[in-house]
């Protein structure tokens, strides 16, 4: 018993699989920029209240107003970490189920084979 490759069905299997990791590739790319650029705007952001709490402190007065300064930045400082942190996870997960969608599709049409 000898089995003939059929070349036809290899070449549509070949470029199949091309084209799924080309799509895995594309958006997880598109994914990870956007990560990035949330990562970034945020550093921009945290840098401009670490700026402007360090002028705020260069300028207070009474120890009790640096104290007061320092909890409010703190107390920002947490809440927007929390906020990032949540909004980041979101992003991750929103990537992950959508990268391994054509590689999802790909494996139930092998296995339909």
């Amino acid at each position: 018993m000898t089995i003939k490759p059929n070349f036809e069905e290899l070449e549509k299997f070949s470029k199949q699989q091309i084209d799924t990791a080309n799509a895995f590739a594309a958006t997880l790319t598109k994914g990870l920029q956007e990560i990035a650029a949330e990562t970034t705007e945020y550093s921009k952001q945290a840098f401009a209240a670490n700026s402007s709490t360090v002028e705020k402190l260069l300028g207070a007065r009474t120890v009790q107003t640096a104290v007061e300064i320092q909890t409010e930045y703190a107390k920002s400082a947490y809440d927007g970490f929390v906020a990032q942190a949540t909004k980041l996870n979101d992003l991750y997960a929103k990537l992950a189920g959508e990268a391994f969608k054509p590689l999802g599709a790909a494996f139930a049409a092998f296995q339909a084979k």
